[in-house]
């Protein structure tokens, strides 16, 4: 099954299956916590039991989701450290350091509220337990903002530069990294995935209640916070995933993600098409059966009629310069390694510093770049080109989604000023069937965005072939086998979990007792 992976592409797997399996939790995780606060306010205003216990059940259900998030996610922040020592090494005085805030000031910070949250309603006033939870709302929030700054980072390495002394990557600017604009569009679009997940969440629970009359006005209630939410975040996700490839649009580095995730293989006459559909041939660089939308892709992705989106062979040509200048740098560092005061090789060092990374793709080829082939060149340009194919797909699955989702809202935000859910018993059966559609969305984006990232770990830095550690296939094979079987194992107790109380109903939380 993994005899044809390289250690490289095992090392890339482990890390994207375990990433993927902790990401079943955290979009829910945020989008309960900032639903609980909603419910818990009314609560607060109208003192109505009702709401207190509509805020400790789906605490309850977050609870569950919160340690799955945690158990999960803590192994992925070791992989760095295990899987990619070099990269660790590499990166580690800004990557870490972002790693580093997100534990001290937001995890930490989240860990203390959720106690309080599930301990305090008897010890607490209804004011001050409010404020705890609305604290864990921000909390989890904040919490995904320093993971999202850091990966944007990854995405576009700004407010850093390379020490010649160290031989690393450094943070030059923090401010730069912080406000970098891939990260705040990447913050918003993902923090409101999870908001649409959580809304759906709710709205499919509900629905099943209803279906089986049961807990009744409770499940009303809950379907009329969510439906607004999740409509709200819905819109959100839309306009902020427009904001997130327009940004994308304009990264220099990024452009060939761009490219590749539309299947454009030419540059086209601005502005371009958008492909709704196609069969992509990524060896003969052709679509089959295009269905296309005149300059619709053009407006969207630069936001105006003139400016061209280069092709994926256009691309590729340009990375040949840019390869051929990484060596001349690579070179010149080798010579100031054995001489920093050899002021030929610092002066073509700079010159040509901003192409290293591209350099350092032909050492995935050859140890000596003194001698390099124009084929070899060639080689390391195509390596440049992600797969394009499971890219288009991915990207198209996650509008689709994203679409029928906002459908399913608007017309349930109709339905809840009509007050007439239970008269609609297909929407209530429709929105079991679409709750998996969140999650669905969400891993297809998450794959175009590392996908297409690729062959970097830290676009136009440092490539991914240099970045894993230096571990055999069969450490690999074994570990990741394992994290298969223990994730698996710790999904299947959620999934338990969340029928025995789903089963069990919010009875279980008095509405009289403690209100």
């Amino acid at each position: 099954m993994f005899e044809s992976l390289t250690a490289v592409q095992l090392a890339r797997l482990q890390f994207g299956v375990t990433a993927m399996y902790h990401f079943l939790f955290v979009p829910l995780t945020l989008g309960l916590s900032f639903l609980l606060a909603i419910m818990e306010s009314v609560y607060v205003m109208t003192k109505n039991p009702i709401w207190k216990q509509m805020t400790q059940f789906w605490g309850l259900l977050f609870g569950i989701n919160f340690a799955m998030g945690v158990a999960t996610g803590i192994t992925l922040e070791f992989q760095f450290g295990t899987n990619w020592a070099y990269y660790s090494h590499y990166v580690g005085d800004i990557f870490g350091s972002l790693l580093a805030i997100e534990g001290l000031m937001a995890f930490f910070l989240e860990a203390t509220l959720i106690g309080l949250f599930f301990f305090g309603w008897n010890k607490l006033s209804r004011q001050a337990h409010l404020c705890v939870t609305w604290g864990l709302a921000f909390g989890t929030s904040f919490s995904a903002l320093w993971i999202l700054i850091a990966n944007a980072w990854m995405q576009n390495p700004i407010g850093s530069a390379f020490n010649v002394d160290t031989l690393r990557m450094e943070l030059t600017n923090f401010y730069e990294i912080f406000f970098n604009p891939v990260a705040q569009s990447k913050f918003v679009h993902t923090v409101s995935s999870g908001y649409v997940t959580g809304a759906m969440f709710i709205m499919a629970i509900s629905s099943w209640y209803l279906l089986k009359k049961r807990h009744v006005e409770f499940a009303k209630r809950s379907m009329t916070v969510a439906v607004s939410f999740g409509l709200a975040s819905a819109l959100s996700v839309i306009v902020l995933g427009d904001e997130s490839g327009y940004t994308t649009s304009q990264s220099q580095n990024q452009k060939m993600k761009i490219a590749a995730m539309e299947a454009m293989w030419h540059t086209e006459k601005a502005p371009a098409s958008l492909l709704l559909f196609a069969v992509p041939n990524q060896e003969k660089r052709e679509n089959r059966l295009e269905v296309k939308l005149p300059y619709l892709l053009g407006i969207i992705a630069t936001r105006s009629f003139s400016t061209e989106i280069p092709g994926v062979i256009e691309l590729e040509a340009l990375a040949i310069p840019r390869i051929r200048n990484g060596q001349k740098a690579y070179l010149a560092l080798q010579d100031l390694r054995k001489d920093r005061k050899n002021h030929h090789a610092a002066e073509q060092f700079e010159k040509y510093k901003n192409d290293l990374g591209y350099g350092l793709l032909l050492k995935k080829y050859t140890s000596d770049l003194n001698h390099v082939s124009e084929e070899t060149i060639k080689q390391a340009a195509h390596d440049t080109v992600p797969n394009v194919v499971p890219l288009f797909i991915s990207f198209r699955v996650m509008v689709a989604c994203g679409f029928i989702l906002l459908a399913y809202f608007i017309l349930g935000f109709w339905y809840s000023v009509k007050r007439s859910f239970t008269q609609h018993p297909w929407y209530l059966r429709s929105g079991l069937v679409i709750l998996p559609l969140p999650w669905i969305a969400i891993m297809c984006g998450w794959f175009v965005a590392e996908h297409g990232r690729q062959p970097w770990a830290i676009e136009g830095v440092l490539p991914t072939s240099m970045a894993a550690s230096n571990l055999d296939k069969s450490s690999l094979v074994i570990s990741l086998s394992m994290f298969v079987v223990f994730y698996s194992i710790l999904l299947v107790f959620d999934v338990m979990l969340l029928k025995k109380y789903i089963k069990a109903g919010p009875d279980m939380f008095s509405k009289t007792k403690g209100a």
